[in-house]
């Protein structure tokens, strides 16, 4: 992982420079650790005005992470499982790249297709099949 830059995919990186981290008290169990230090990280990229990603790529991201969007236009992740800010700070930054990551996953579109000779065929056959077995289970009048 380059320092510089996050990298997301092939290509796309999010430099730094646009990241924003913001250090607080963690919640929960851990005693005086969590009482004393400040190791829950709260990742912030400005995603309406990055330059790092296209404006096909920006529309994508805007629709798909709606919901993790702020109202300036922020994605926010936090991360507080583990006792270091560092080991906070890389976490955040992964499930951001992995977020960014799923959102332009683009899903292939369905080609109507319609069934083969060999299958109405098979169905068919099938169907007559069924109806003899049902023809041959009716009462028959033996004069």
């Amino acid at each position: 992982m380059t320092r510089e830059a996050l990298v997301v995919t092939s290509s796309l990186t999010i430099p730094r420079a646009e990241l924003l981290f913001r250090a607080s008290r963690a919640g929960g169990a851990g005693g005086q650790h969590v009482n004393t230090s400040s190791t829950r990280i709260e990742l912030l990229w400005d995603l309406t005005r990055s330059a790092s990603v296209t404006d096909d790529q920006r529309e994508r991201l805007l629709s798909k992470l709606a919901a993790r969007l702020d109202a300036e236009g922020f994605v926010r992740v936090v991360a507080s499982a583990r006792r270091s800010q560092q080991q906070n700070r890389e976490e955040a930054e992964q499930r951001l790249a992995q977020l960014v990551r799923q959102a332009l996953v683009v899903p292939k579109t369905r080609r109507k297709t319609k069934p083969g000779r060999a299958a109405k065929e098979k169905r068919l056959s099938e169907k007559r099949r069924h109806a003899e077995r049902k023809q041959n289970r009716r009462q028959r009048d033996f004069d």
